[in-house]
């Protein structure tokens, strides 16, 4: 594969992954409106692998107190931090990890990949995040995420297996709509990504491993290394500009991009 095309994706990844305009809709959108040819599972799987490497390092002191509490969680002790984080996260995944499996071993996941839908869930789901945070009443913060939160979170965590919903963009939703500040929202949101990312990957990458050729293979290896740069930087900028910044300029995007595409979906 050409490097433009693998820093193109990379980016397109490492930029979107974390901002709430979802970015396996702009992946998938890639080669239809640019005549690229399609990167493949391989590849999207190296750039997820990548943009998982980034959260990892830059949220790593929680990280850190998950991974510490995972065997009390796992035992059933939620009595620190670091146990009902790690279990918080378990819960949050499961209804994700379900609908996935679902969607994939049923073929309904190759029939969602259309410019429709991603049009309609670009606008519709824009939409709803802006009522969310402008309507969205702020008195938690990440410190008040218990197991009923989780649950709820990982509800809304299950449509972004439509395309063009955004992972970030649907949980980061839910968190406002429970009541979280924009920061601790995207915080909560960004370490939901971990374990999900991690299924994802384990789920397709075993998959597509074993017929990957040497040359897909170092590909993926350059594509995961770029995708992990370009989502250390817009994790940075994203969280900087929360202090100030409403989710409302993304919503924009999103109405924006949402727009064209059902114009374009519904012209041909």
């Amino acid at each position: 594969m050409p490097l433009f095309q693998l820093i193109l994706i990379a980016l397109i990844q490492g930029i979107t992954e974390f901002l709430p305009v979802s970015s396996s809709g702009h992946l998938i959108l890639l080669p239809g409106l640019t005549g690229l040819e399609d990167q493949g599972q391989v590849i999207d799987v190296a750039v997820h692998v990548g943009t998982l490497a980034a959260v990892v390092l830059f949220f790593w002191q929680d990280v850190r107190t998950g991974l510490i509490g995972l065997p009390r969680a796992l035992a059933g002790r939620l009595d620190t931090p670091g146990a009902q984080l790690a279990m918080g996260l378990i819960v949050a995944t499961i209804p994700t990890v379900l609908f996935g499996a679902f969607l994939h071993f049923s073929g309904l996941s190759d029939a969602l990949r259309s410019m429709k839908v991603i049009g309609w869930t670009m606008l519709g789901f824009g939409i709803v995040l802006y009522m969310a945070d402008r309507y969205g009443r702020i008195h938690k913060q990440s410190s008040d995420w218990h197991l009923r939160d989780a649950l709820i979170m990982g509800l809304w965590q299950m449509l972004a297996l439509i395309p063009g919903t955004s992972r970030s963009g649907i949980t980061i939703t839910g968190a406002r709509q429970l009541g979280y500040t924009r920061m601790d929202a995207a915080r909560i949101s960004m370490l939901m990504s971990i374990p999900t990312i991690v299924a994802s990957a384990v789920l397709l990458g075993t998959e597509v491993a074993i017929e990957a050729k040497p040359a897909v293979i170092r590909d993926a290896v350059i594509a995961a290394a770029l995708a992990m740069i370009a989502a250390l930087g817009a994790l940075t900028l994203m969280m900087r500009l929360l202090r100030t910044v409403s989710f409302t300029p993304y919503v924009i995007y999103r109405v924006i991009l949402g727009t064209i595409l059902l114009m374009i979906a519904y012209q041909t």
